[in-house]
């Protein structure tokens, strides 16, 4: 504390000075960590008032925000729906009236025409406004099969933690003395009417140090919550625990597997029983993706030699055979992904697997049946060269909802009949942009280590070829998360209408080519990934698409922590970096919200070895005086309870210290999206995009 107070009088020159060596248990800011301390909040709303009437007060800014309203609260968008066990269609909805939404349901039939009638089920609006409450909706749990009886996720200003209460959607109303949780991280799933499966905060002792539960209880109708009763109990160090209820078609529990993920990529599962948790044969590395006729469907990030499968795998077990003797059970492969393909989204109708793939990032459908000789596939005759996302599954037949978009195509919304395979156009998106002028290019660069990395060009079709376009370079890279292409009327209206060039890269640390694509960015390697990145933006600028002088970068959590490295190893790149909820103190992030929970991907700073990885590329604590750092724009919430808003702060707090010019807007609300509502998200896109003008077309 001694040490915290004399920072605080330092002069500016010998905190610059303290900072160029500061090691972090010399962090000047540590007193940012306090999420809602008073300095911390004081020093972020001091911050938005001198950074926001930059940006606010620009020309453009008011037609940004108008335009960036006109889209977000669109009601001729296409409302996505899913199915639901009554027979209707679920939909969550948000407009100018009503920014918290609705949840309310139609038929088939009216959803088919141009105007459907809807019931609203449940006002979010309303039930903020009646209990004087910042609600954020997070989704809800139905009891299968009928989906009457559902456990409402209920949000304080768009944290991940929640309050959890029942809710009957026939009355429309909670249920009196029915299931109701307080806030909290937790995870639950539906046993039957009156049992849920429940972890969550239990009190000191029950929450791991990545901030999630770890204890597992059933919890029965009618009785207090402290009366559950632990089923199973994971460790501190584990990231969390989780119920999973396998049911058949009809909703009929088949079993019950208890969830323990000791990191962010590996989960043990074990079944319950009478006797206590069986452990399963599983490898670490697979995810459990459903039960169809008797056979649990599952997914490979590592090779299972014992069962002759492979890395990126997905393959069948049957239930049956398992729970009698997990270690005799064989499995039978489904679908091997070749080196240019990644399995992308998997559901299962009443008899049919759906699985979304991407080849080379463009996207195609498979329905796979199950018969005595193993799977045979079909594939689905959905347009090419486009984003296919695999949506809602019917559990009654074997309809299924597709969702198809690229940079230049509006999203259309498809109904799937998986057994025949027709096909029809449900829904389209009207244009929000002239696109007419566009076209749409995949190129390749070379990385330092000779790997080829894609990306995509959205760009004018008289582009000169002179360096002189803005552009702004987009990408994610970690947690095996794949950048398709897909429709984005904001990048469209606010970027590309103004004579942007939009470019997204699809390097490493994602999901693009499968699980190999992920673990070549992971932990030791993870410069490879910003190696990739900046080999995009060398070939742009080589191509001469684009200069340093008009090239800006913008990426958001993981990406977040991207742009940081890309703004401490090769500033002179760029002149505009948007920096969105970013991990940024790398060498404290496992201490940081619930950064614990991401020891996986990238290392742990308590381990010395791994700390010298993370040391190597840790933003905060390489930003260093008289680099040639263009002006950045932070952005965070004080709600993010998954990437602490102490990143940002710091990174901006530090970047000051330093002598530098940069931008900083806290949202107060948000959570890790940075909004809570429709017309936050219409306030920060026009501030990030204001701010790539200033820097790049100005």
């Amino acid at each position: 504390m001694r040490r915290l107070l004399m920072a605080m009088t330092m002069t500016a020159a010998a905190l610059t000075a303290s900072l160029a060596t500061a090691q972090p248990a010399d962090d000047p800011f540590a007193w940012m960590d306090e999420i809602e301390g008073d300095r911390a909040l004081a020093w972020a709303r001091a911050e938005n008032a001198r950074s926001l009437p930059v940006l606010q007060s620009d020309r453009r800014y008011a037609g940004l925000h108008q335009a960036a309203l006109d889209i977000v609260n669109a009601r001729d968008r296409i409302p996505g729906v899913g199915f639901s066990g009554d027979g209707t269609l679920g939909n969550f909805w948000q407009d100018a009236a009503h920014v918290r939404g609705l949840w309310r349901r139609t038929t088939l039939d009216s959803y088919r025409t141009a105007e459907p009638v809807w019931e609203t089920v449940l006002d979010f609006d309303a039930l903020a406004k009646a209990e004087g409450k910042n609600w954020v909706y997070k989704g809800a749990t139905c009891l299968a099969p009928a989906d009457r009886y559902c456990l409402v996720q209920l949000s304080d200003g768009g944290k991940d933690a929640v309050t959890l209460r029942e809710f009957d959607t026939v009355t429309k109303t909670f249920v009196d003395g029915g299931f109701v949780a307080p806030d909290g991280k937790q995870n639950v799933s539906w046993l039957d009417k009156d049992t849920l499966l429940i972890a969550r905060d239990w009190g000191p002792g029950t929450m791991t140090k990545s901030s999630y539960p770890f204890v597992l209880k059933i919890w029965r109708r009618g009785t207090p919550l402290s009366a559950a009763t632990e089923i199973y109990r994971g460790t501190p160090d584990d990231v969390s625990v989780s119920p999973v209820v396998l049911r058949n078609a009809d909703g009929v529990v088949q079993a019950v597997m208890i969830a323990r993920s000791a990191s962010f990529f590996e989960t043990e599962y074990f079944l319950a029983t009478d006797q206590g948790p069986v452990k399963m044969p599983f490898p670490t590395r697979s995810s459990l993706r459903g039960l169809l006729d008797g056979k649990l469907v599952f997914s490979l990030d590592e090779d299972w030699a014992a069962q002759d499968l492979k890395q990126g795998d997905l393959a069948a077990i049957d239930l049956e055979a398992l729970t009698a003797d997990p270690a005799t059970a064989r499995a039978t492969l489904i679908l091997r992904p070749s080196a240019a393909q990644s399995i992308e989204g998997v559901n299962i109708s009443r008899n049919r697997l759906i699985v979304g793939l991407i080849e080379n990032v463009t996207g195609k459908a498979l329905v796979f049946t199950p018969g005595p000789k193993g799977w045979t596939s079909t594939p689905l005759d959905l347009p090419s060269n486009v984003t296919i996302g695999v949506g809602s599954a019917s559990e009654t037949d074997d309809r299924v909802f597709f969702t198809v978009t690229g940079y230049l195509t509006p999203s259309t919304l498809w109904l799937a009949d998986a057994d025949t395979g027709k096909l029809e156009k449900l829904k389209s998106s009207p244009p929000k942009f002239d696109a007419s002028t566009h076209l749409v290019e995949q190129l390749w660069a070379t990385s330092k280590d000779g790997t080829r990395v894609p990306y995509f060009v959205v760009r004018p079709k008289d582009l000169k070829y002179d360096g002189s376009a803005p552009t702004l370079l987009y990408a994610y890279g970690g947690f095996q998360q794949s950048m398709k292409p897909g429709y984005s009327a904001t990048v469209g209206k606010l970027w590309l209408e103004n004579g942007g060039v939009y470019v997204v890269a699809n390097i490493r640390g994602g999901g693009e080519f499968g699980p190999a694509w992920h673990e070549a960015g992971l932990k030791a390697n993870r410069q490879r990934v910003y190696d990739d990145f900046f080999a995009v933006s060398e070939d742009l600028i080589a191509r001469k698409i684009t200069s340093p002088r008009r090239l800006g970068i913008m990426g958001g959590s993981n990406g977040g922590l991207l742009m940081g490295v890309a703004l401490t190893q090769r500033p002179e790149l760029y002149n505009a970096v948007v920096i969105q909820v970013p991990l940024f103190d790398m060498l404290g992030y496992t201490k940081l919200g619930a950064g614990a929970s991401w020891v996986g991907e990238y290392g742990d700073p308590a381990i010395p070895e791994e700390r010298a990885w993370i040391a190597a590329y840790d933003p905060y604590s390489n930003l260093k005086a008289g680099k040639p750092y263009p002006q950045v724009f932070i952005e965070t919430s004080t709600k993010d309870d998954r990437v602490h808003p102490a990143h940002a702060r710091k990174a901006g707090a530090r970047l000051g210290a330093l002598g530098y010019g940069y931008l900083y807007y806290e949202n107060i609300d948000g959570g890790h999206s940075a909004a809570a509502n429709l017309g936050e998200t219409a306030t920060r896109l026009a501030l990030e995009y204001t701010y790539l003008m200033q820097r790049l077309m100005d």
